[in-house]
Order: structure tokens, then C-alpha cells, then sequence
């Protein structure tokens, strides 16, 4: 009987042993992490906290964190506690003001979520913004940089009588670009200083510039090639096309809400815009005290 016995207490234990631990209900946003007065402070103001801080606490490890978001929230709920009843009105209308702001940003963010554009809405908008696209001009050149324009006449005539452009440059450019030839890439108008643009937009493809001086030295230029810039693909040019529809959304929905509100301005006929600089009247202080 007792080996029957022992056998069931073992594998009992060994079935349970094999369950997986109960585990402990999540914690929630409306979790109780202390109370001050009985005045509870939940995780998700813990959360909130820890969301609002600036971008250079961000990376401080969360076991650090919370103790001194803790004992920040503790701290500041009995301060607030020993004000009692009588809150500044001043600190009403920041309340006030701060409610609104978080409300307002919540409904448009809300609406964003709701009133995303799908990737055939977004291609129509490509489409109609690129339609007939002409680009900018972009140029390709290489150049050769000396400090006097008898040295630039001097290296102007080798070329011309079959010198390698790019081997010339590595071997005279005194710019950075001479290791590679004197190759600047491809670059569009107002990116070059003015009198190296002039100079290229007047060159053929293949030409070589007379001397050029700018406040670098003096420039022998060749123009390797020209082209119009392209639009970008659908690709690139999808995440601008989102927020330009955004924006334009955003902009319409706030001026129907605004229009179908009961607005009335009455109340700032005859105000004195200057008011606003009267920063005296938020003091706690009246002016009859002062």
C-alpha cells in the first residue's frame, strides 16, 4: 500500500512540477505602484513620465529610472497635496491650457491614423506631381587648381596638345579633388561658387575652360557631361508625398471642425493687443499689493 502510495505522491509531483507556473496578471496602465495620502500613483503616469523626458535621458536604463521617477511623483503629489484647496489661478489656466493642447494633438493624431492614404492614392499623387517633370540642370566636371593664371595658360596649352586631363590633375591640382583626377561629380546650379558656374554652363560637353579664378585660385575646367536632373522614383519620393497629403488633410479637417464650431470673438473687440505682454497679471501678487 505504501509503495502504491508513494508511487501517486511522485507523480503528482512530477506532474506538477512539469506544469507551467501561473503566471502573474500584467501589469496595466492603471496599476497602483504607491499611494501618497491615499492618492495612488499608477504605472502609467510612471510611463508618462519616463515618455516626456528629454532625448538625452532616453538612453538611461530603466532600473535606474524608475526609482527616481518614483520618488519624483511621490515628491511632487505632496507638494501638490499641501496647497490644499486654494490653486493659484495661474496654475488653473497652464492646467487649462495644457489639457487643451493634449486633447487637440490626440484628435489630430487620431485623425491622421484613420485617413491614411493607400499606395494607389499615393501613385495618383505621384503621378499628378511628376506629370511633365523637367528637371534642373546638373553638370559633371573635373578640374585642375593652381595658384597663378600663367601656370593655368601653361598646364590649358599641355592639354590641348593631348595631355591626360586626369592624370595632369593628380599629378599639378593643388585641390583636394586633384587625387582623383580633379573629379567633382555630378552638381547642380548654385552649388559651385558664381564664377566657376558661369564658366561651365558656357563650356560644351568635352571643352576645356580658359583659366578661371575664383577665391580658391585659378581653375582649368572640363565638362564631362550635362543632363536634366530625373524625378525621384515612387519609392523615394513616397514618404514626402505622405506628409504633403497629411498636412493638406490636417489643414482641411481643422478648418471644418473649426467652421462648424459655435465660434464667438466678441470678447476681444476693443482688447489692446499689447495685453498680452502684461505677464505681471499672472502673478500671485495683486496689484493692489504692490
Amino acid at each position: 500500500m505504501s509503495k502504491h502510495l508513494n508511487f501517486l505522491r511522485a507523480s503528482v509531483i512530477a506532474i506538477c512540477g512539469a506544469l507551467p507556473a501561473i503566471a502573474e496578471e500584467s501589469p496595466s496602465l492603471d496599476t497602483v505602484i504607491a499611494t501618497v495620502n491615499g492618492e495612488v500613483i499608477t504605472l502609467g503616469e510612471m510611463i508618462s513620465v519616463r515618455a516626456g523626458l528629454p532625448e538625452q535621458y532616453q538612453s538611461i536604463p530603466s532600473d535606474v529610472l524608475f526609482g527616481s521617477i518614483l520618488e519624483q511623483l511621490v515628491q511632487q503629489t505632496a507638494l501638490a497635496q499641501s496647497l490644499g484647496e486654494a490653486i493659484p489661478q495661474r496654475v488653473e489656466i497652464a492646467l487649462n491650457n495644457e489639457r487643451r493642447t493634449l486633447l487637440a494633438a490626440e484628435t489630430l493624431e487620431a485623425f491622421v491614423l484613420q485617413n491614411n492614404l493607400s499606395d494607389d492614392e499615393l501613385r495618383a499623387s505621384y503621378d499628378d506631381k511628376y506629370q511633365g517633370f523637367v528637371g534642373e540642370e546638373e553638370f559633371s566636371a573635373s578640374h585642375i587648381l593652381v595658384p597663378t593664371e600663367e601656370e593655368a595658360q601653361t598646364i590649358r596649352k599641355e592639354l590641348t596638345d593631348g595631355a591626360d586631363f586626369a592624370e595632369t590633375a593628380k599629378a599639378k591640382s593643388t585641390g583636394p579633388s586633384g587625387a582623383s583626377g580633379g573629379s567633382l561629380g555630378w552638381f547642380g546650379m548654385g552649388q559651385m561658387v558664381k564664377p566657376f558656374e558661369e564658366a561651365v554652363v558656357g563650356l560644351a560637353v568635352g571643352e576645356i575652360s580658359q583659366p578661371v579664378q575664383t577665391q580658391f585660385g585659378w581653375h582649368l575646367i572640363l565638362l564631362n557631361d550635362a543632363r536634366k536632373s530625373l524625378a525621384p522614383s515612387f519609392e523615394d519620393a513616397k514618404a514626402e508625398l505622405e506628409s504633403e497629403a497629411q498636412r493638406r488633410a490636417v489643414e482641411s479637417f481643422i478648418a471644418t471642425t473649426t467652421a462648424d464650431a459655435q465660434v464667438d470673438q466678441t470678447g476681444a473687440e476693443g482688447i489692446d493687443p499689447s495685453v498680452l505682454t502684461q505677464i505681471q497679471l499672472l502673478n500671485p501678487i495683486s496689484a493692489q499689493d504692490q
